[in-house]
């Protein structure tokens, strides 16, 4: 009896030694609690235990980023206290247990063999290849994080007037279809996407690139098929673009007349250029002429020329069954202002002759030449249609594709993408 009351006195002496302990008292109720939650039966209650789990996961991730984004503040605080910049590492110091209080004891000193990686460009060792897959996800979480209310993107120095930040996500969206404007300057937005994280994630924005889909290949362009997004789309698909001008240079050597004492003939060597410049909205110009590309394609900016050479008309883009793009294109000349009554009878004629309209029709094959995607078009077809106003007779002679017709070749001219006259 007296060795069963000395055990049994032990028991109870750990049993008051544990109760002073808050941790083990919190560890014991936890554990009580799961316990008698096993053993209650389990009848309809796999909704919840579901939910439960999915919100202990989300939990976790958003752990995992915090101290992921703590760990890279802790370590820029590091550089720049090395560094002699006590004030900024302060700073970081702070943002940095703000996140998580016990990060200096989490923090895995060992850096990978490039030095010169700090703060901004850390990541964890879990990250072999040193990318993120989804860099959207993550700064959408990042934003997140920072506060409960995120805003697109922070001033880096004080200021007394209104940041961009505080404009509403729908007028930021405006400008940013501004800055694509209707000639679909993609690559503005791309640069504008490398501004920050909140421009990135703005210039991602979908609508915007659906809207850029629906104006390249029409109305009909309402699935993603085998896309993985609107962006995807239009970047992989086969277009003609719309930033600048596509070239085609033809040069030959021609035999001149004899001359009078029959000792020579003359050779001569004769270039010269064929222009197309696409726009957005369907239309079309096609210019050939001696005259090289410096001076000619700062006049083919707008469809308004005054080069009385040009041809204008209206294009199409065509997919079809053997997975090549092509291009069909129909110009004639601009339509010339009706000559007055004087002018007309000036120098009469008894059989004058008769009116007739001439269209030419090209068909181009949309390739890839270089290191850039899409940047050829191969000639296919080139017919010219004669329609007399008279008769309503139409006469087509289609031309033999020699070597003559050389490839054009795309050129991109910054100029066009200067100015936005109208949003996306």
């Amino acid at each position: 009896m007296a060795e069963e009351n000395t055990v049994l006195g032990g028991t109870m002496e750990d049993e008051d030694e544990s109760s002073d302990d808050p941790n083990l008292q919190v560890e014991l109720n936890a554990f009580r609690a799961q316990w008698m939650s096993e053993l209650k039966p389990n009848s309809g209650a796999s909704g919840t235990s579901d939910r439960m789990l999915r919100a202990k996961g989300l939990k976790r991730t958003q752990d995992i980023a915090r101290e992921e984004k703590a760990t890279e503040l802790f370590l820029r605080a590091v550089q720049e206290e090395q560094d002699g910049a006590f004030y900024e590492a302060i700073k970081f110091y702070r943002m940095a247990m703000q996140l998580v209080p016990d990060i200096e004891f989490k923090v895995n000193y060992n850096r990978p063999p490039d030095a010169d990686r700090v703060g901004g460009d850390y990541m964890e060792d879990s990250d072999a290849d040193g990318e993120i897959e989804d860099l959207l996800a993550y700064f959408e979480q990042q934003l997140t994080l920072e506060s409960a209310f995120p805003k697109i993107c922070n001033p880096e120095l004080e200021m007394t007037q209104v940041h961009i930040s505080a404009l509403p996500r729908e007028i930021l969206m405006y400008i940013f279809r501004w800055v694509v404007s209707s000639d679909l300057d993609m690559r503005a937005l791309e640069q504008l996407s490398l501004v920050c994280r909140g421009f990135y994630i703005c210039a991602r924005d979908p609508e915007i690139w659906r809207l850029a889909c629906l104006r390249v290949w029409g109305r009909n362009c309402t699935k993603l098929g085998l896309f993985k997004s609107w962006r995807a789309m239009f970047l992989q698909r086969p277009r003609v673009r719309f930033d600048g001008v596509y070239i085609s240079k033809t040069s030959y050597i021609r035999q001149g007349e004899e001359s009078l004492d029959g000792f020579y003939r003359a050779w001569h060597h004769v270039e010269y250029y064929r222009y197309l410049r696409f726009f957005p909205n369907g239309h079309v110009i096609m210019l050939t002429t001696p005259e090289e590309p410096l001076s000619v394609v700062p006049r083919l900016r707008t469809r308004n020329t005054r080069m009385d050479s040009v041809l204008l008309g209206h294009f199409r883009l065509s997919q079809e069954t053997d997975n090549q793009t092509k291009v069909f294109a129909v110009v004639c000349k601009k339509k010339e202002e009706k000559t007055t009554e004087f002018q007309k009878n000036r120098f009469c004629r008894r059989n004058p002759a008769q009116e007739a309209e001439h269209s030419f029709h090209v068909g181009l094959h949309l390739s890839s030449g270089g290191r850039q995607s899409s940047n050829k078009l191969v000639w296919i077809h080139h017919s010219c249609h004669i329609t007399y106003k008279l008769t309503g007779e139409t006469v087509v002679t289609a031309f033999d594709l020699d070597r003559m017709y050389t490839p054009f070749f795309f050129a991109r001219v910054k100029s066009y993408t200067a100015f936005s006259e109208e949003p996306l």
